[in-house]
């Protein structure tokens, strides 16, 4: 995920770095506290992708203005508490939501590790992983995690080791669960392609190889907890890729060519999101592009903290290794993820 950083003033090149302080024992709770509420989040999320038809509360037709307002929290919550009961009663339920949550949480834990690791080796001072829990209801159940990063980034090449970490690490965990799911899948029901409304999950290219691979038409597959947890990690870090501000792209983008090309990158990237959103509302009926590319407007203006050395070149080595992270976006970016018929 994105690893925000704070700016500093007064940094030299040539200051020596201090160690980097081991976490707070108090900190330590707060970040398990979050793990294992997001750990119970997205199991329920798990177990209600399972669920062929959700659980509906019966309530009165409101007779007022007041009560019409009222009445979306009000289903909302009683939608969530016959939610929560029906996954208790039905242990399968249960058992898919807890094989989605673990390989999700794999996925989001081996990104966040990736950042965290590199900043120990270049003793960047960082916290342990925030792990965010969705309410229910949630496609994921969760959005996200992110890590703090709280001394400033020595070098360029720092800089690039430590944005590069994470979604090479996550993207490592997610290719075999993404396998896994592939290899498993089940040929859809009949009722599955009735008329009506569907929402349909597209699938990246990794994805659409894998069933190549497999000889399985993906389209005519019914989704399981490991497919849906690797479609979710792997769209979760092309969109982290995007070379946009304080983003895993931004960062790398930042230290491949430094700060101008940075802000150019980021708007031409604002700018192909927009444009796609655009076109998923027109052609796969779905704005939830429109609600991305707003928060990458506001990830656009926020700036680009300095790194204390900024003439250090990359190498050939962390060259080929961006080519490697461009393959990966690749891999996994989706023009547009879902469509809705």
């Amino acid at each position: 995920m994105a690893t925000p950083f704070h700016n500093g003033n007064g940094f030299s090149p040539h200051r020596r770095l201090p160690e980097a302080a081991p976490p707070h024992a108090r900190r330590f709770w707060l970040h398990a506290l979050l793990f294992v509420v997001t750990a119970a989040s997205m199991t329920l999320a798990g177990a209600t992708l399972a669920i062929e038809t959700l659980p509906e509360p019966a309530l009165p037709e409101p007779s007022s203005l007041l009560e019409a307002v009222l009445s979306f929290p009000i289903y909302y919550l009683a939608s969530s508490w016959l939610l929560v009961n029906y996954v208790i009663a039905h242990p399968a339920l249960l058992s898919q939501g807890a094989m989605f949550a673990g390989s999700l949480l794999a996925i989001l834990s081996a990104h966040e590790a990736g950042h965290y690791f590199a900043c120990h080796l270049y003793r960047v001072e960082a916290s342990l992983p925030y792990f965010i829990p969705a309410p229910p209801l949630f496609l994921a159940g969760t959005f996200g995690a992110f890590i703090r990063i709280r001394s400033p980034i020595p070098s360029r090449r720092a800089l690039f080791d430590i944005a590069v970490a994470g979604p090479l690490a996550g993207f490592a965990v997610a290719v075999p669960i993404a396998m896994a799911g592939v290899a498993i899948a089940q040929p859809a029901l009949s009722r599955d392609f009735e008329p009506g409304t569907m929402i349909m999950l597209n699938d990246p290219l990794l994805m659409r190889a894998f069933g190549y691979l497999f000889g399985v038409e993906l389209i005519h597959t019914q989704a399981n907890p490991l497919y849906f947890a690797a479609w979710i990690g792997l769209l979760v870090t092309s969109l982290n890729l995007l070379p946009v501000g304080q983003l895993d792209g931004g960062h790398i983008v930042y230290a491949l060519f430094g700060r101008r090309a940075h802000a150019l990158f980021g708007k031409m990237a604002f700018g192909t999101v927009l444009l796609l959103a655009l076109l998923g509302w027109e052609w796969h009926g779905t704005p939830s592009g429109l609600v991305y590319a707003l928060l990458l407007l506001i990830i656009l203006r926020l700036p680009h903290p300095p790194v204390m050395q900024e003439d250090d070149a990359l190498g050939t080595t962390r060259t080929l290794l961006a080519w490697l992270t461009l393959a990966v976006f690749i891999l996994c970016f989706l023009p547009f993820p879902i469509s809705i018929r």
